[in-house]
């Protein structure tokens, strides 16, 4: 419990003292070979160390010591209980140690059900059920084990298999990521001459002696990013701090790109977020930061020097600091000639034959050499790819997924395929780039794929789901171009494409229409959206445009004050447009009516136009609005987001009953709103509410929030409620609620929680005047109280409680966690409850400075106390403070 940490995750043992972050429970022969193998590649992609058992092991008939060793080596485990998991005796050993190591040692579990329902592995019914042996002496002991760890691993919190495996499997291995606090990044999976060639790397991390910097060189696609992140993940555990920033040149050419990125590095290795919009600030604390501490820091995709300076500053660095840079640009070592730093370079080789041979294989065929007959034909279409992973992965992905599904196994058409890429040996990568695409099963996902490209790199994948689906079948879709390699999904859920896929993209666009962008299906260019506004020259052809004003003033002297909303009247097709910091004047009559994402940055009228269709709208976004009145202009059922975050000077939302199908409202910062509509209440889809500082909206309210919600935030909302008054966070019908930020508010009490029994995270940091929590749910998994300067007592429903994450630095005042610790004065402990520590009653009147634990005892100066850790069984453990 003991932490000079700002955040500790309770009697978890450190990092580096575990040999695996994940061990796989499963039954092999349910999904050895499928969901597992699957999952284990994900896992070890994201940098997670995971151990699975093999064959040799899993024959055995009684646990083994090697599965033993891994189980108490290992941070979390991943249960996956499949039909036949109950009938290995094997299996459900495994599990009794699992659920103890949980009990005795915070050792994190997730249940994954594999097309079976929980409540069959809670009750021990159909496939779960056990059958007692009585004629066997100790069985009867055992089955009764086995039950209680089916019955409790089916209570906690899991993962209950819905959908396409791809997105269930990626949501475990964020959430396990996000248990174990780990700084994931997303590794491909079939990592073929990977070891040769970090080597040399893994060298120079380790010499303290050595540059600082080094930079990895090569063409596109010949995996730079790859080994950067494969070297990451080996080394970031060595260090204090470490931050992976991908896409550098690409998120630089976004509005306050560089920021950002500044914002993400700062949080990583401070390990706390600072919001600013200044470079040079951001520059000044990174400097400071990086003068201090040993990082590890990888800078992807580096096209500019001033880049460089914005992220690393131009003052010296920790020397056993290592930091690495990926670049399409040999010149990036002269950058370094006039700095501090010392920095060397790593020229990237290109896979050999044997190697190429191997990748392709993986993709084509699933395995390491190639299906009998094909050997051959492999070798060539290896050789065609001149050594470019990306090129092999694309290749092989391109035989084994398209249209056919016997051209797996069809040698005619992997020699026609290879014929064609013969004729223009030249140009073979660009024309398996090509080759993918084209090669997409329908219209439609081309159509997708071209979308992404243009408009939605960086964007949250769920998010671009919600307004893709209805014309492109985004969930499929994405799923595929994943499988194709044409697509990737970080682990933060932003999707990610390779540079090359997104050049030829916007190519294939461009080529539409060469010398007239009017004719195009795609608009991305601010010069090209600018020019085509301020001519009126749109067309029927285009289905996108994206025009930010702010960037076209930083080039251009003079322009109008305004366009006229109808130079937009041409573009009847058009659906997706972006509008940020534009002005519109005159009518909106002829507006494009089918709209599905609406985003505008800087709305600048005070309503929404009545002559502004808006009925096929599926988001808005209209953060930093000028709005003072929201009032939907008619009933819009598509619409699932609504964003005015930062809008200031909105006062109203009205009639929000329009948007019956309303998920997520976003009103951060709004905060001159005073009023909501009572109509908020029947919106029977909100599962996502961000009312984070409006500071006018709820003081003496009764609005009412809907039943549907999952995900609330009240930050910074001047709550200053009386101890009667808990209507407005009593939460009474929100059964669904697994979130909740209330931090920085003003009340002293809060309402029982202990009927929210999906509520995962309580957020409370920063509330002054909060004295006492009280029976929190047992299924709470973080709780926030950072400086509650006031708070004395938190207890929960009951002392067998699930919680994994609690922050309390700055509570000085804090004595009791009921079922965890407790601060007890000497003078109250009687005697015989001390033994041999009897000696302290003759300090008992003397004041000390306590120390220990930094997050309790800090700021105290008290009488000499007991601390006392009580764990899951509630006996209480003493320790001298």
């Amino acid at each position: 419990m003991a932490s000079s940490a700002s955040s500790s995750t309770i009697a978890s043992p450190a990092t580096n003292n575990s040999r695996y972050d994940v061990f796989i429970s499963f039954r092999g022969e349910d999904t050895r070979f499928s969901f597992t193998d699957h999952l284990y590649e994900a896992l070890v992609g994201a940098g997670i160390r995971t151990f699975r058992d093999d064959d040799s092991i899993n024959s055995a008939a009684d646990l083994k010591p090697e599965i033993e060793r891994a189980i108490t080596a290992s941070r979390a485990s991943i249960v996956v209980l499949s039909k036949n998991y109950a009938n290995s005796t094997w299996c459900l050993d495994e599990l009794v140690l699992i659920m103890e190591r949980r009990k005795t040692f915070y050792h994190i579990v997730i249940p994954v059900f594999y097309h079976v329902d929980p409540s069959h592995v809670r009750e021990q019914e159909n496939s779960f059920s056990l059958k007692v042996n009585t004629d066997v002496q100790g069985f009867q002991i055992k089955v009764e084990r086995w039950k209680a760890a089916l019955t409790e691993v089916a209570n906690l919190e899991g993962k209950v298999l819905t959908g396409p495996e791809t997105k269930f499997i990626a949501d475990i291995v964020s959430t396990i990521g996000h248990k174990l606090r780990l700084k994931l990044v997303s590794t491909p999976p079939h990592l073929t001459g990977m070891d040769t060639r970090a080597e040399a790397i893994n060298f120079w991390v380790k010499n303290k002696q050595d540059a600082e910097v080094l930079t990895i060189c090569g063409i596109a696609g010949s995996g730079k990013t790859t080994l950067a992140k494969y070297i990451y993940e080996s080394n970031l555990l060595k260090f204090e701090s470490s931050s992976f920033l991908e896409d550098i040149g690409k998120i630089c050419e976004q509005p306050y790109g560089l920021c950002a990125l500044q914002e993400q590095l700062l949080a990583d290795i401070l390990e706390e977020k600072k919001k600013e919009l200044d470079v040079t600030w951001y520059k000044s604390q990174i400097e400071n930061v990086l003068q201090k501490k040993r990082v590890l820091i990888v800078l992807d995709d580096i096209d500019k020097k001033e880049q460089l300076e914005a992220l690393l500053g131009s003052e010296k660095i920790n020397t056993e600091s290592k930091i690495i840079i990926t670049s399409r640009l040999p010149t990036i070592q002269t950058w370094f000639m006039s700095t501090y730093l010392k920095c060397k370079e790593h020229k990237l080789e290109l896979l050999n034959e044997h190697e190429s041979l191997e990748l392709l294989s993986w993709y084509a065929f699933g395995s390491k050499i190639p299906m009998e007959g094909f050997k051959e034909l492999a070798s060539k279409a290896a050789e065609y790819c001149s050594g470019n992973p990306l090129a092999l992965k694309l290749l092989g992905s391109l035989f084994v997924n398209s249209k056919d599904p016997r051209k797996r196994n069809n040698i005619d058409f992997w020699i026609s395929t290879l014929n064609l890429l013969e004729r223009d040996p030249d140009y073979r990568i660009q024309g398996i780039l090509r080759m993918s695409y084209e090669y997409l099963p329908f219209l439609t996902y081309r159509e997708l794929f071209l979308h992404i490209a243009c408009f939605f790199i960086g964007e949250d994948e769920d998010y671009v789901v919600k307004i893709l689906e209805p014309d492109y079948c985004a969930t499929a879709g994405i799923v595929t171009l994943i499988k194709r390699c044409l697509l990737t999904v970080s682990p933060s859920k932003k999707l990610m494409m390779h540079g090359l896929f997104i050049d030829m993209a916007r190519r294939m666009v461009l080529d539409e229409s060469p010398l007239n962008p009017a004719k195009r299906s795609r608009i991305w260019c601010n010069d090209d959206s600018y020019t085509l506004l301020r001519q009126g020259k749109g067309s029927e052809t285009i289905e996108g445009l994206a025009l930010d004003m702010r960037l076209v003033r930083e080039e251009k002297d003079t322009m109008p004050e305004a366009f006229e909303a109808d130079s937009l009247a041409k573009m009847d097709n058009l659906k997706l447009l972006q509008l940020n910091y534009v002005e519109l004047s005159g009518s909106y009559d002829d507006f494009p009516e089918d709209l599905r994402w609406l985003c505008w940055h800087g709305f600048q009228l005070g309503t929404i136009p009545s002559d502004f269709f808006m009925g096929n709208l599926v988001a808005i976004d209209m953060s930093y609005s000028r709005l003072q009145l929201f009032e939907p202009p008619m009933v819009i059922k598509p619409l699932k987001i609504l964003n005015f975050k930062d809008s200031h000077s909105l006062l109203k939302i009205c009639n929000i009953s329009r948007l019956p199908n309303l998920e997520t409202l976003i009103l951060w910062n709004c905060y001159s709103l005073v009023h909501v509509c009572d109509t908020i209440e029947d919106l029977k889809s909100l599962s996502l509410l961000n009312m984070t500082g409006c500071e006018h909206l709820l003081k003496g309210s009764n609005l009412k929030f809907p039943h549907s919600l999952e995900r609330i935030w009240l930050k910074n909302c001047n709550i200053d409620f009386e101890l009667s008054d808990y209507s407005i966070l009593s939460f009474q019908i929100h059964s669904m609620l697994q979130y909740l930020h209330l931090g920085n508010n003003l009340f002293e009490f809060l309402p029982d929680y202990n009927h929210l029994k999906s509520l995962r995270v309580l957020e409370l940091s920063f509330c002054s005047r909060l004295k006492r929590i009280e029976c929190l749910p047992n299924t709470l998994e973080e709780l926030f109280t950072t400086c509650c300067e006031l708070l004395e007592n938190i207890s929960f429903q009951s002392h067998r409680f699930t919680l994994r994450e609690f922050d309390y630095e700055g509570c000085i005042n804090l004595l009791e966690v009921e079922g965890l610790l407790k601060l007890v004065p000497i003078f109250r402990i009687d005697e015989r409850d001390l033994g041999h520590m009897k000696w302290l009653k003759d300090y008992q009147d003397l004041e000390v400075s306590l120390i220990g634990d930094y997050q309790l005892t800090s700021g105290r100066t008290r009488h000499i106390q007991h601390r006392c850790y009580m764990n899951s069984g509630s006996q209480a453990h003493f320790s001298q403070t």
